[in-house]
């Protein structure tokens, strides 16, 4: 007799019709268990019948779902990792989950009483069959069933739309069952046409080709020179070669080269063809939730992803393309050489393609920056000994007596102690970093036009022309997070009870997907995000300010010791830089979450809406904390700090700080350099390469120390879906885009002041090309290959920092450095044309008994009296009738400032659109041959339409012709009666067209 299994009132699982019995009117339900002897009878008959159904179900080529117990000997040996037990149905897509037997402790179910679900829906084996007796479910065992029955019902759902399913018995007592899921021919049709995916026709490949014999010539000496720079992958130096591709259409299979219908599709398509059904496919039982994506954010399964093709280290000679990208790409040992873009275009999808591709072109155009950065370098290295403000800052004769630098503790000092900092200033401070800034505004616009022009090139040759962005966008669905929060609010309007609503199908589940939350619904989201973001920027200007005064605080206590007095400015400048990498290094991983903590609020409708805000979050949290600490010192340091007599205090006794005499330029350079290279050093190697390795690691410990895990199957060579679900999963492109655009903003924005930042760059860019590469090739698992034209909302934020980058250096020419005022007294003050006595201009005089009283310098062991000291700024002496008052030497360099700027930007900008204008987004060749394949497709088409209709009426005519001789033939009585007609011949012939 079957026993009964109490379930707990109030549990969330839905029972089913089919497998609950409801007893009495007790408080306790049960859930219906079959004895074993009866299980044992059952599990004999069915497995006979599924036996016969499966040998029938192969015969017509039905969906057939196998159940396949991993303790039963296999009766041929696997020739793949990747393909279903049957060694000939390929695995297009796993889908993963994590299960618990009900009731089941450590030890309980055994490999012989395990469910296998055959394709007519009978039960061979129990999945259970415990002992006598009532078993009570735990609330934990109440949700697992309910997990269960979705997962029954989705992976129905996917067989009815034409999927093949295979996944191992549940034999133990908890652990990971993978769900394969195989596409066939069938079903690859049906969605390659509904998703028009282009694939190649007939017609042979053509040739792209080049503008002019020159350029042809070019091209070729080019492509000879970089020969031993090409990675060695099929079809990769023809690039000038492209197939004639059209949307797939079952009804013109006629015009498609389809050799081998198993491999006429690649895997990466395969793969997004089946992705494509999993999002669209619907679960009644998880309250009418929408595709996988759902299921996953429920917990209903873990993981969802495509194979890899085999492993990446495999010993022996049989070749897969992940292993080799690995070979050609995915080593530090290659770094020298070209990207095969088409084949991660291949293997993982255009999206990815599109960003290596954008990474190789960035790096690429590093390469010429760099070497005129060298050269900007070089040249201040070999004019430091021409320099005139320096060489009168060393010399001791000048004398300069310079005011305190602090209150009390700090001691009148000659400016001839500062000789070092001028002089280094001087390698970054000089004629030729205006121009090198041109050149890097010019650089930048002309990158961006590459890339249009790259872009283009790679959509026309991936078929990508055709794409509308509409269309793609139609095609996204709503996110789990939207569709939750849309049902509350329909919930909370329809005022009807929660089981009620989930469990009918009212007519608003069964509107179009349109956007259901307004502005109200969104307000509080809004304002949580503008609260919070404001809030994260004040943070990190809190944070910037007290780093301000712990540079004011430790020198001035620095100062205190005759010791520690000569190396304050350096103490305290290497320390501070040193603090705010530390800070801008937490607060990164911090504002990555808190937008997307922020975005999520939002609750976007489409994964792209989501992916768009959280990069305008991220990049504005991560623009601020990167760059705050260098725009203080590049516009606010030593701005506001007063004069002798009339100083600005932050506190009691602390006055703001100054910049060094030879200027703040030498100290931005130091700040840019160590806060870009730790950044670069410390994020790329520590937490790209160590962060992930600890996480794979803990991983595999919680898998050895899950109970219940253990088992036979870990003798055994581990199958390819074990191995790809121990690796790390995609999250998508987001931080590896990121991490460049900070890159370029350090190697634009301030590269006046750092010439050498773009070297920096590039080195860095050769690591981390190869560091991305690995990472795709052997840490992470597969991911979906997307079709996307473009790079989306990240070619805007280049484009803005492009131009905000001119702004950016015209104010640091002007205001930072001393490039004006040194062309402003050339050329208006200095009695023969040169800057001797520039220093001695820039100086003002104080008067040393107008010091407030307790400021002067205690114990002072300077050598002479001091009458005068002087201080940097343009103000009137103590004996003009304003003194201390702006001079007009101060306003003239304000002005020649301002117009600078105005002329600079304008210049620039002039430039940066002529630039646009002279290089066109399509290139000319491209452009032609888009024509030039519209006009050979429509050829194509009337060619195998004419051959099509030929063949279909020769068998008709020669019919006819057959028989008017046969009439004749009887008329005249001359015909032999066993001749045969020809017309039957050449039917059969016609037949090579049906594929």
């Amino acid at each position: 007799m079957p026993k009964d299994i109490p379930l707990l009132p109030g549990s969330p699982r839905r029972l089913s019709s089919r497998t609950v019995v409801r007893g009495g009117q007790g408080p306790k339900q049960y859930l219906r268990v079959p004895s074993p002897q009866a299980a044992g009878q059952r599990a004999s008959a069915s497995l006979h019948s599924s036996q016969a159904s499966r040998r029938e179900c192969s015969r017509d080529s039905s969906v057939i779902n196998n159940y396949l117990d991993a303790n039963e000997p296999q009766s041929e040996a696997r020739l793949s990792r990747m393909h279903f037990h049957d060694n000939q149905r390929k695995v297009d897509y796993v889908l993963a989950y994590h299960y618990r037997k009900r009731g089941a402790h450590h030890g309980h179910g055994s490999p012989g009483h395990s469910l296998a679900v055959i394709s007519n829906g009978e039960t061979g084996k129990e999945r259970h069959a415990g002992g006598p007796g009532d078993i009570e479910l735990g609330p934990l065992d109440a949700l697992e069933e309910e997990r269960r029955e979705q997962r029954d019902e989705f992976e129905h759902n996917l067989m009815a739309a034409g999927l093949e399913l295979e996944k191992d018995l549940e034999s133990k007592s908890q652990g990971s069952v993978f769900v394969r899921i195989h596409a066939p021919w069938q079903v690859l049709a049906r969605e390659a046409e509904f998703l028009k995916i282009k694939v190649p026709t007939k017609k042979e490949m053509y040739e792209i080709k080049a503008g002019g014999s020159i350029a042809k010539k070019f091209s070729a000496v080019l492509q000879t020179l970089s020969s031993p720079l090409q990675p060695r992958v099929p079809d990769h130096s023809n690039n000038r070669m492209k197939n004639l591709s059209y949307p797939f259409s079952r009804e013109k299979m006629y015009l498609y080269n389809i050799q081998e219908k198993d491999t006429f599709f690649d895997n990466a398509t395969r793969s997004r063809i089946v992705h494509e059904i999993l999002k669209r496919t619907a679960c009644s039982r998880a309250n009418n939730t929408m595709g996988i994506n759902s299921l996953i954010a429920n917990n209903i399964y873990e993981a969802a992803y495509p194979l890899h093709d085999g492993e990446y280290d495999s010993p022996g000679d049989d070749m897969n393309d992940r292993k080799l990208l690995y070979q050609e790409w995915a080593r530090y040992g290659v770094f020298y050489k070209f990207q095969p873009i088409d084949l991660i275009r291949k293997y993982f999808g255009e999206k990815i393609g599109l960003y290596f591709a954008w990474l190789g072109l960035y790096t690429s155009f590093l390469i010429p920056s760099s070497v005129i950065g060298v050269i900007v370098f070089l040249y201040g290295c070999a004019t430091i000994e021409e320099d005139i403000p320096s060489k009168e800052m060393c010399d001791h004769q000048n004398a300069f007596t310079m005011c305190p630098l602090c209150d009390k503790s700090c001691d009148y000092w000659n400016l001839s102690s500062a000789c070092g900092t001028a002089r280094a200033s001087h390698l970054f401070d000089n004629p030729a970093t205006v121009f090198f800034s041109i050149f890097m505004a010019l650089w930048a616009t002309m990158f961006l036009e590459n890339w249009k022009r790259l872009q283009m090139r790679l959509g026309y040759f991936w078929d990508l022309t055709g794409i509308e962005e509409e269309e793609e966008r139609s095609k996204e669905h709503s996110r789990p997070e939207y569709e939750t929060k849309v049902r509350e609010k329909l919930l909370k309007e329809s005022g009807k009870s929660e089981v009620q609503k989930l469990d009918g199908n009212s007519p608003e589940d069964d509107e179009d997907d349109e956007d259901k939350l307004t502005w109200k619904d969104r307000f509080p989201g809004y304002l949580m995000n503008f609260a919070s973001i404001l809030f994260m920027i004040a943070l990190t200007f809190s944070i910037v300010f007290g780093v301000i005064v712990y540079r004011i605080t430790t020198a001035a206590a620095l100062s205190l010791s005759k010791t520690t007095r000569s190396n304050v400015r350096a103490t305290v400048t290497a320390t501070a830089v040193i603090i705010n990498l530390v800070v801008i290094l937490i607060l990164d991983e911090i504002y990555g979450a808190v937008a997307k903590w922020l975005t999520k609020i939002e609750v976007p409708k489409t994964e792209q809406t989501f992916e768009e805000r959280l990069i305008l979050k991220a990049f504005l949290l991560k623009f601020v904390n990167a760059y705050s600490p260098i725009f203080y010192v590049a516009f606010f340091k030593g701005r506001f700090v007063g004069r002798p007599g009339s100083y600005v205090y932050v506190f009691d006794g602390y006055r703001m700080e100054e910049c060094a005499p030879g200027g703040c330029l030498m100290e931005l350079c130091i700040q840019l350099s160590i806060i870009m290279l730790g950044k670069q050093l410390i994020q790329n190697n520590i937490f790209e390469i160590g962060v992930p390795k600890l996480k794979k690691l803990f991983r595999k410990l919680k898998d050895e120390n899950e109970p219940g895990e253990s088992g036979p199957d870990h003798s055994k060579r581990p199958e390819q879906w074990d191995l790809d679900y121990s690796l790390e999963p995609y999250t998508g492109l987001t931080p590896e885009y990121m991490e460049m655009i900070i890159q370029f903003g350090f190697v634009t924005l301030f590269v006046a002041s750092f010439p050498l930042a773009p070297v920096f760059a590039l080195l860095n860019n050769v690591i981390e090309v190869r560091l991305d590469a690995k990472k795709f090739v052997t840490e992470l698992r597969r991911p979906d290959a997307v079709r996307t034209k473009d790079i989306g909302i990240w070619f805007d934020i280049l484009s803005g920092i492009g131009k905000f980058s001119v702004i950016i250096n015209a104010f640091v020419i002007a205001v930072t450095s001393d490039f004006i005022p040194r062309l402003v007294y050339q050329y208006s003050y200095s009695h023969n044309g040169t800057l001797h006595g520039f220093v001695n201009h820039t100086l003002s005089f104080f008067n040393v008994s107008q010091l407030k009283e307790g400021t002067q310098p205690e114990n002072s062991q300077f050598d002479q009296e001091v009458q005068f000291c002087r201080f940097k700024d343009y103000r009137e002496p103590p004996w003009a009738p304003n003194p201390y008052e702006f001079s007009k030497q101060y306003w003239s360099v304000l002005s020649a400032r301002l117009a600078f700027v105005i002329i600079f930007q304008n210049l620039v900008m002039f430039l940066s659109v002529l630039v646009d204008w002279m290089i066109p987004d399509i290139p000319t060749d491209i452009s032609d041959q888009i024509k030039k394949e519209k006009s050979l497709l429509v050829d194509f088409f009337l060619k195998e339409e004419h051959e099509k209709v030929k063949l279909a009426d020769e068998p008709t005519q020669r019919s006819q012709g057959g028989g008017d001789r046969s009439r004749r033939s009887r008329a005249a009585s001359s015909a032999p009666s066993g001749r045969s007609q020809p017309g039957s011949i050449a039917s059969s012939g016609s037949q090579h067209t049906n594929v």
